[in-house]
């Protein structure tokens, strides 16, 4: 939408499929999945000698699992705080003596690398501009929650602009035992809003952005195509041991809502965008 038929760019010091697409005073860069590519590539387009940044904003986009009790697919989330949640010591289950229990323990050492607050004053300034904004939901997904969730108050709505906190991990992790986890992480780590969403990414940005003195005009929007604890009768195997299921449309981990829920990310970005090129945010 704002870099079509642009100006395409070759990035020294990136991944081989990173580029950056200019026009008009906005630059968009595919960073890749997972914290390594992203802080690669976030530090390679800063740090190149073409461009001045120091005035720009960066905007980090994509999509995530939502945290069970707090967002359903679909919503979007202003993020205030990113925490890099392999940070810390994780065990198996089977070694505990408490088998019940959390399988993370905080690690002090890591506190100053683990979590990134992004700037309050321009994160709730980025929320009062999004937080009425409408989004789209699916037939599918409707269906879903009503029979998941039946009689859940939190999940009995439709999809929202809310603020959170975002967990980001190089594992694709799922399920009751790790959502305890994040909830343990979030309050360790004193996050001003609640865990709201895992990926893969955002963490690396931040602290990029941050080594590179912009810390204070990074915004992260985060959309939900997916919960972080299993469905009804959905077993890990059943889930991840083949390619079947996850690429079918009876899916609900990505197929049937994750354009809608992008589409609701796009446009929660498109008015941020606009207010910055109109001086407005």
């Amino acid at each position: 939408a704002y870099v079509a038929d642009g100006d395409v760019y070759d990035i020294e010091g990136s991944t081989s499929a990173a580029k950056l697409y200019y026009k008009d005073g906005i630059a968009i860069c595919l960073l890749g999945q997972g914290k390594t590519n992203a802080a690669i590539n976030t530090a390679a387009v800063l740090s190149d000698k073409r461009f001045d940044f120091s005035e720009a904003y960066i905007l980090g986009v994509g999509c995530g699992g939502t945290a069970e009790g707090y967002g359903i697919f679909g919503d979007v989330f202003v993020i205030s705080t990113a925490v890099d949640c392999d940070f810390g010591h994780w065990v198996d289950s089977r070694e505990l003596n408490n088998q019940t229990g959390t399988t993370w323990f905080h690690d002090k050492t890591f506190d100053d690398y683990a979590v990134v607050q992004l700037d309050q004053s321009l994160t709730n300034r980025v929320f009062e501009l999004v937080k009425d904004l409408k989004l789209e939901t699916t037939e599918n997904t409707v269906k879903f929650l009503q029979k998941e969730y039946a009689g859940e108050a939190w999940a009995d709505r439709a999809p929202k602009v809310m603020r959170g906190t975002t967990l980001t991990s190089d594992r694709y992790w799922k399920g009751t035992y790790n959502h305890q986890n994040a909830l343990l992480i979030a309050e360790t780590y004193h996050c001003q809003d609640p865990y709201a969403v895992t990926e893969m990414e955002d963490i690396a940005v931040a602290r990029a952005a941050e080594s590179f003195g912009l810390a204070d005009r990074l915004i992260i929007l985060r959309t939900a195509v997916n919960m972080d604890v299993f469905p009804t009768g959905m077993t890990p195997e059943m889930l991840w041991g083949s390619d079947d299921y996850f690429a079918s449309e009876a899916s609900l981990e990505s197929v049937d809502i994750f354009e809608t829920a992008m589409q609701n990310c796009f446009e929660a970005g498109k008015v941020l965008i606009d207010a910055i090129l109109e001086g407005a945010l």
